[in-house]
């Protein structure tokens, strides 16, 4: 096989994968709904991998400056507080976001 047919059988088994693991959900739809496993994860990932998205950023963060993740964990604590009590995305993650900067601007 020549060198631009190796590339097109590449890029058309990469768009045919592709393409499955995105249809895959949709056309088993109605089955994945009467699965108790997949109501468990559908309830359960999203929190999961919030959580670890968070703990991956706010560590590299952390890491990145060196010291103790102050700002860090203030942000954290704020986003959590004001969607505890408020409920309001928006405004808890712009919240989170301007404790982190004014934190880490001012201990820089």
């Amino acid at each position: 096989m020549n060198d631009y047919g190796y590339l097109f059988a590449t890029f058309f088994a990469m768009m045919i994968i592709s393409f499955g693991e995105r249809a895959l959900p949709f056309a088993a739809g109605e089955w994945l709904q009467k699965q108790k496993w997949a109501i468990v994860l559908g309830k359960f990932l999203p929190l999961a991998i919030m959580f670890l998205l968070v703990l991956h950023s706010s560590t590299g963060a952390a890491l990145a400056h060196g010291g103790l993740p102050i700002p860090e964990l203030a942000a954290i604590v704020a986003t959590l507080v004001l969607q505890w009590f408020w409920k309001n995305a928006l405004l808890s993650i712009f919240t989170g976001t301007l404790v982190y900067v004014v934190l880490f601007n001012s201990m820089s």
